[in-house]
């Protein structure tokens, strides 16, 4: 697994940059096969350091964790704990469902626009209906299960998951409703 260790005005030394690749490649593979590529971000705010994890399966699931510590080697084992009890009740819900998949998760390119939010008064009428694009960005939909698509939205801690429905092969949303459950938008073709 490639791991990227990396610090925001932070100098990482080499006897964490070692314990990090070793806790994370320790972690990540007693519940995970096929980890390919991983990355490590330390920071810090006030008196507290804060770790943020990221691991890429191949399966097509990205794991994230954040943990917060006085300590910076604390702080990235409370993260790595966060990632293995995630990988944990995940690869429980799965039930050996990746083994059969031979091929990565199949990715579609898709543009990402950030549009610009009206801070007047919610009475005041806009100038004109066309929004301010603030960022435009590419994106990756994949290519899933619904059920598989609750999972990479549940991981990846987002409210809402747009995916390209493997049996129906159209695009559909999931998204966390608001008395906690899950939502499945299928539009007919």
């Amino acid at each position: 697994m490639r791991t990227q260790i990396t610090g925001k005005q932070i100098d990482i030394g080499e006897a964490l940059q070692s314990h990090v690749r070793q806790g994370l490649e320790t972690a990540v593979s007693k519940y995970a096969g096929r980890p390919t590529d991983g990355s490590v971000t330390f920071s810090k705010s006030a008196h507290e350091f804060i770790c943020e994890a990221t691991v890429h399966l191949s399966t097509g699931l990205t794991a994230q964790a954040k943990a917060k510590s006085t300590e910076i080697y604390a702080a990235f084992d409370g993260c790595c704990e966060k990632m293995e009890k995630q990988l944990r009740r995940y690869k429980r819900r799965l039930k050996d469902h990746y083994k059969e998949k031979v091929e990565p998760v199949e990715l579609l390119g898709a543009s990402t626009y950030i549009l610009a939010s009206e801070q007047d008064d919610a009475d005041s009428e806009p100038e004109s209906l066309q929004p301010v694009i603030v960022a435009e960005m590419e994106t990756q939909i994949p290519s899933l299960s619904v059920g598989e698509a609750v999972m990479h939205m549940e991981l990846a801690g987002a409210p809402v998951l747009v995916f390209r429905n493997e049996k129906k092969d159209g695009l559909n949303v999931v998204y966390r409703r608001d008395d906690g459950n899950i939502g499945w938008i299928d539009p007919r073709n």
